[in-house]
């Protein structure tokens, strides 16, 4: 049994925040830059690089990426032969209180959904924990800004309704997402489970790096025939046109009732940001 101190996580999260929010994963600034040189349409790739610039400019000067900030997704793949010496929920939350003021990054969160009372340190994370073999605590942060979140979509379907049914439900969700999270997006596609588990697989979804593959052929092919689907909306880099509507996105899927279907689109935006560190 491996012992890890509340205090450990608690420097690890503040780190993370501060990282996730200023240095844009490599694999999404690849998938960036590989749309500009290859987008026809001469507005959008001239959106296209203004988004890079602004990358830079974040990370050479350790700014926000984006004035959103974010809800703090903490995502934990916690050992089963770790043992946590203080609160670990707490030890996230203070992760988070420490890094959105050390970082100076806006503060976005409200204690209660109707009476929108700002916490004023961005707390309480939203933590999701999978227990896993092993001794080490997998630890990432991905902020989530809503401009996005609020284009994010959720369906029961009829299981008769198939994969053609799926595939249009995401692409209607882009379709009705338009400009709004700030295109290009990066989508996370649960297919399966509950109503509240198909939700979960559709953010979990968004950590896979766009360069790498589903690992089952035929989600693969369904993600590129989706990708192609979205990208021929013409919706484009902020919504000006143009081909790059979409960057990449991932499906994660679960089993289901024999009367079911649910399908959750969780829209992210180009800056969908994310930051790891394992203890």
């Amino acid at each position: 049994m491996r012992t890890i101190s509340a205090a450990e996580i608690t420097a690890a999260v503040a780190r993370l925040c501060i990282r996730a929010n200023t240095v844009l994963p490599a694999d999404v600034a690849a998938a960036l830059e590989t749309c500009r040189a290859s987008e026809p349409w001469p507005l959008a790739r001239e959106t296209l690089g203004l988004l890079r610039d602004n990358l830079d400019l974040a990370r050479e000067r350790n700014l926000p990426i984006c004035q959103d900030t974010g809800m703090a997704c903490v995502f934990v793949e916690l050992g089963q032969d770790i043992h946590i010496e203080g609160g670990f929920e707490q030890a996230v939350h203070e992760g988070v209180r420490q890094g959105y003021g050390e970082g100076y990054l806006r503060k976005s969160i409200v204690g209660d959904p109707l009476r929108r009372v700002n916490t004023e340190d961005n707390t309480p994370a939203a933590i999701t924990v999978r227990i896993v073999p092993g001794d080490t605590c997998k630890i990432t942060v991905a902020p989530k800004g809503f401009g996005s979140e609020n284009m994010s979509r959720l369906g029961m379907l009829k299981p008769a309704d198939g994969v053609e049914g799926v595939k249009k439900f995401v692409v209607e969700t882009m379709g009705l997402a338009g400009s709004n999270p700030c295109p290009p997006t990066v989508l996370g596609i649960g297919i399966g489970g509950s109503f509240d588990k198909v939700a979960a697989l559709a953010k979990h979804a968004l950590l896979r790096p766009l360069d790498e593959k589903n690992p089952d052929p035929f989600y693969a092919a369904l993600e590129a025939e989706l990708l192609e689907e979205i990208n021929a909306l013409g919706i484009g880099p902020q919504g000006f046109g143009g081909r790059t509507t979409c960057l990449g996105l991932a499906i994660e899927t679960a089993p289901t009732h024999v009367a079911g279907l649910p399908v959750a689109v969780n829209v992210s935006c180009h800056v969908t940001r994310r930051a790891t560190e394992v203890l």
